[in-house]
Parts: C-alpha cells; structure tokens; sequence
C-alpha cells in the first residue's frame, strides 16, 4: 500500500513539473522594449513581470521601439519581426500597449488609429491558442517631446482604447492613473526608469493574478 501512495505521488510531482508553462506576450513599443534602459534582460518591465507572475507563466518581451499601432504610421508594429514573433509564440495572453508613438502629429488620426487597433485585434483572435487579450491604457506624457504628447493621450488614445476594449469584451489595464503623481520615474518625460518600469510590472501582474 505504501509503494502504491508513493507511485502516486510521484507521478503527481512529475506532472507538475512538466505542466506547460502560461505563455505571456508583452506587444508595445519602446517602454515595452526597455529604452535606454541596460540591462534590458533584467530591467524591461516584461521581465519584471516574468519573475512577479512566478514559475507557471513564461513571459516574452516582444517591444520594438518606435512602433504605432497605425497601419499606415511611419513605424507600424505590425511591419516589426516582433509581430510576426507573436505569432510563432502562440501566447496564451497578450497584454498589448500600442499608442505613445501614435501621439505624434504625423501619425495621429483618430478612426485610423481606431481600425488599426480592431485589425490587430482581429488578427491576434486568429492564434490557434486563443489568447486572452488584455488592452493598457499609456502611461502619460509629462512633456512633449518628438511630437509625444498627453493631450491625445488623454483625449485620443484612452477613449478609442476603452472604446475597442468594451466592443471586443476585452480586460483594460489603466497605466496612466497610477503613473499620473510618478513623473520623478520617467527619466525623458516619456519612458519609464527602472523604477517605473518595476511598477508598470507590478500594476499588469496585479490584473493577470
């Protein structure tokens, strides 16, 4: 009978460790990717995230710097190798953070930004795995730079990010209310420190626990 217990058992705790692992993609541009921040493998917010969620989740940062969610903006995402690595991930969740870059006037035009969105969305419904999508809302701009600004953020971003959120059910992470009083953690106005970062991290973990 004991032998029996002990079989059991141990099958239980090779299961577990073969158990696959939740594969989480993080999509954005250069505060996903970790700009000017070294090292990025340790200090980018997709691998804090990695070490917050614990052993069951395997984070991938796939942040290109630059990018628009624009299809037509002058760096899109979905022109980036990252994009295409999305895919070969088949994630189980996407936490996608696309919009800062869309900010800058030669980007920003509000319905375009908005189908862009819905068409990212669209195809990322077309991994085999189903992710489940999570949207964030930007952290916010302290000051314009490169075009950057926080008045689109607030009045342009934001609105059409709820506005795909709530017609494809999908969960929103705000980033831009708990930053609002931490512009000591953005080192250029735009990008997070690494202290930043490590909340940006803590905020998302929060809503993937």
């Amino acid at each position: 009978m004991k032998k029996i217990l002990f079989s059991l058992l141990l099958i239980t705790a090779l299961s577990s460790c073969t158990q696959e692992k939740m594969k989480v993609a993080c999509v954005g541009d250069s505060i996903t990717e970790g700009f000017m921040i070294s090292p990025q493998s340790k200090l980018a917010y997709p691998v804090i995230l990695d070490s917050l969620l614990g052993n069951q989740y395997s984070v991938m940062n796939l942040g290109r710097t630059s990018t628009t969610m624009r299809y037509d903006g002058n760096f899109p995402y979905h022109t980036a190798k990252e994009f295409s690595n999305v895919f070969a991930y088949e994630p189980d969740v996407i936490i996608l953070k696309l919009g800062t870059n869309d900010t800058k006037p030669v980007n920003w035009n509000e319905d375009k930004y908005e189908s862009s969105y819905q068409a990212m969305i669209d195809t990322f419904k077309t991994i085999p795995t189903n992710p489940e999508i999570y949207v964030c809302l930007p952290v916010p701009v302290f000051k314009t730079k490169w075009g950057i600004n926080d008045s689109t953020v607030v009045n342009g971003v934001i609105p059409v990010v709820k506005r795909v959120a709530q017609r494809n059910n999908l969960r929103v992470i705000d980033l831009y209310t708990p930053m609002l009083d931490k512009g000591e953690m953005f080192f250029d106005s735009i990008h997070p420190d690494t202290r930043g970062l490590a909340t940006m991290a803590e905020i998302i973990a929060g809503e993937i626990l």
